[in-house]
């Protein structure tokens, strides 16, 4: 890839179809989120930010399932602290395509400082490849109620 173009969506795109190409098996997921673990005796798991079926920007998964060398089939993946730091540093320069929002970054922000506030919490990456898949864990179960009109099997 010649110039990597974070200003426009069609550069992100292209940016994200070049990451893509180097995960061997890469199958965009259905859903995605990264999860916080309960911070009370609630068994949900806290998602900031849900990328739900339909979603158009690929970019997000695809950085993080680099980081976590995951090929985006159905899972649930722990999320260590300096892999996160890592995925928001990998995605932070989108920022500069100011024509489309970037909900994960603040998400993953989020969950940062949650995790520094908290350390006793954890965090998740949750793939869903498909809604049919069995449900991979808690989190991939809060994460699909989050998700409007799916309802987990478990």
């Amino acid at each position: 890839m010649s110039a990597l173009d974070w200003s426009t969506p069609e550069g992100l795109e292209a940016i994200r179809d070049h990451l893509a190409a180097g995960i061997e098996g890469w199958r965009p997921p259905v859903a995605h989120a990264v999860g916080l673990s309960p911070a009370s005796s609630s068994p949900e798991w806290v998602f900031p930010h849900v990328n739900a079926p339909g979603g158009r920007h690929g970019l997000p998964a695809v950085v993080l399932a680099t980081i976590l060398r995951h090929d985006g089939s159905t899972g649930t993946l722990p999320l260590g602290r300096a892999d996160l730091e890592a995925a928001v540093a990998s995605l932070a320069p989108a920022q500069a395509c100011t024509a489309v929002e970037h909900p994960n970054l603040a998400a993953w922000r989020s969950v940062l400082r949650e995790l520094e506030g908290n350390p006793a919490r954890e965090a998740v990456a949750v793939f869903v490849a498909d809604l049919a898949d069995p449900v991979s864990s808690e989190a991939d179960a809060s994460l699909r109620v989050a998700i409007d009109g799916a309802v987990p099997e478990l």
